[in-house]
């Protein structure tokens, strides 16, 4: 039975396309695109951080 060797690759972090190398992107633009992606996603979880702390607040203001 004949098996076919598939070269070390790696699979890039934002588009999951298989390349050669040592980097986590296969281009510049995959890595701007992930960076892009992590900025939203950072920016909502503190827009999120900040609703919790004021429901708090007004939950605990109200209860008083």
């Amino acid at each position: 039975m004949m098996v076919e060797r598939i070269p070390q690759h790696r699979h890039c972090q934002a588009c999951g396309k298989a390349f050669t190398g040592r980097d986590d992107f296969c281009s510049e633009d995959c890595r701007e695109e992930r960076s892009d992606e992590i900025k939203g996603k950072r920016k909502q979880l503190l827009i999120l951080y900040a609703l919790a702390v004021a429901v708090l607040v007004i939950a605990l203001v109200v209860g008083l």
